[in-house]
């Protein structure tokens, strides 16, 4: 059987939001909202917290979780990840990177982007992108934009609009012209793939727009894109949490569960 490792890192010194991962939300804290929703996917085999924090390391065994310290010096979410596969969990296939400020993940968004490689054994990345319908999203840095080739597999990531339309008056002509594609932030890869996507410096192009998903795509490896209508909803600062909890309240169908 293929073992499937989900892994959610987490650490409390965020700059713009210190003790993210411990905030509340809808009564619950972060880290535990995305945990129970992730242990819904089923195509998970196992699922854990990778953190450098003894606070969220207590409050996710306290629920019930299971937990991996470690080191508190990790550039990045991925190379947190890498520490617990090669460090403690040697037999794992496919490990999942499920980020940890999306508190309403879809778990059928997860398995989406699981059975890419699932299907697929050439396959050694793969991540999901939905529809952008505005003109906001598409012009906005923070929201990330993919470029898709005929077999799937993403051209190109960038916080600027591409492909660029040069015949288009406007914006909205360019939603028109185009089916442009919001990245979302969920990450597949096969256990080789991650511990050498670690092990690499970062690129220019990885540099100049702070992506590193473009690693992989300078060194060669595909991506594979699959599409999806989910969207998801990261909290980065306070103010989106103030908002989340409002949505919330006012939502007769959520469950925080």
């Amino acid at each position: 059987m293929m073992k499937i490792l989900g892994v959610i890192p987490a650490r409390y010194a965020s700059t713009r939001f210190p003790g993210k991962p411990l905030a509340l939300v809808a009564g619950k804290p972060m880290i535990q909202c995305v945990y129970e929703r992730a242990q819904q996917a089923r195509m998970l085999t196992d699922l854990c917290v990778a953190t450098d924090d003894e606070r969220i390391a207590n409050v996710v065994e306290g629920f019930g979780g299971q937990v991996f310290m470690t080191a508190d010096d990790h550039p990045s979410g991925s190379d947190r990840i890498a520490e617990v596969v090669g460090s403690y969990l040697p037999n794992i296939d496919i490990v999942v990177n499920i980020q940890g400020d999306e508190p309403l993940i879809a778990p059928d968004a997860i398995d989406l982007a699981v059975s890419i490689l699932r299907t697929d054994p050439n396959a050694e990345v793969s991540t999901l992108a939905r529809p952008i319908t505005s003109v906001s999203e598409l012009e906005n840095p923070n929201i990330v934009k993919v470029v898709v080739a005929s077999d799937q597999t993403a051209l190109y990531f960038s916080r600027s609009p591409i492909p660029f339309c040069r015949d288009c008056k406007t914006r909205e002509d360019w939603l028109k012209f185009y089916p442009y594609l919001k990245h979302l932030g969920v990450y597949v890869y096969r256990r080789e793939a991650l511990l050498e996507f670690v092990d690499w410096p970062p690129g220019n192009l990885e540099r100049i727009e702070q992506l590193e998903q473009l690693r992989f795509l300078e060194h060669g490896i595909k991506i594979h894109v699959a599409r999806t209508e989910y969207d998801s909803r990261c909290v980065d600062t306070p103010e989106d949490l103030e908002a989340l909890n409002r949505d919330l309240m006012t939502d007769k169908n959520f469950s925080n569960g």
